[in-house]
């Protein structure tokens, strides 16, 4: 016979055993045991708020990063150069700009210029002029750095409208010398929506008292 033929049949129970596995509790049962139970309760309740709370602070710590700040615009210095050759020895020329109260005369958009009593290197400005359909005046105090006799003289405001500057002298023979002005400013705050056009502006303005300049310089010394 076939080995199939030849098996024994068994007689008694097969030896697996079965476990019964029991049914996940409901949602519903777990809910009537959590409220049955005070502690539990507390326990859901408390983490819960937690979590609650942690996602509250991550929001509005997200929105606070992602508010838009305030625009502030930020005022650039502007550099400004005007030269000419003036009819006087770099000495005299050099002595006439070293006047300050001098300085209306051929700049007349200052419409004063005062040294301070006691503190003869500041002196307290006042600009005049009329600009882009406005009346502008402004002050300010400016402090005159150590200068080089017969060659440079140089500045920079300490207080109201930024400035600073220098003007040298250069010799050009005996009865003549280069004048060279070179200015810089930070653009107020009321022109900002023009600050493209401060730079020309200003150029106008020096390069025309260095003219008034040249000529104050040639009328004095026709009277010598």
């Amino acid at each position: 016979m076939s080995s199939l033929a030849s098996a024994t049949v068994p007689t008694t129970k097969s030896a697996v055993c079965f476990r019964k596995i029991p049914k996940p509790a409901s949602f519903s049962s777990m809910l009537h045991r959590s409220i049955s139970s005070p502690g539990m309760l507390s326990s859901l309740s408390s983490s819960s708020s937690a979590n609650s709370a942690k996602l509250l602070n991550s929001y509005n710590a997200s929105s606070i990063s992602s508010s838009p700040k305030p625009f502030r615009p930020v005022m650039q210095w502007q550099d400004v150069t005007a030269k000419m050759v003036v009819d006087a020895p770099a000495s005299v020329a050099y002595k006439l700009y070293a006047d300050r109260e001098l300085f209306p005369k051929w700049m007349p958009f200052l419409s004063s210029v005062e040294a301070m009593e006691g503190s003869p290197d500041l002196s307290r400005y006042l600009v005049k002029l009329e600009s882009f359909g406005q009346n502008v005046e402004y002050h300010f105090l400016a402090k005159n750095l150590q200068p080089i006799p017969d060659r440079k003289l140089h500045w920079r405001s300490i207080e109201g409208f930024a400035n600073r500057g220098s003007v040298r002298f250069f010799p050009r023979g005996p009865s003549s010398c280069l004048v060279e002005i070179n200015f810089s400013f930070e653009v107020p705050h009321a022109f900002a929506p023009v600050a493209f056009a401060m730079k020309p502006f200003m150029e106008k303005l020096i390069r025309g008292g260095l003219e008034r300049f040249a000529a104050f310089v040639k009328t004095i010394r026709s009277q010598e």
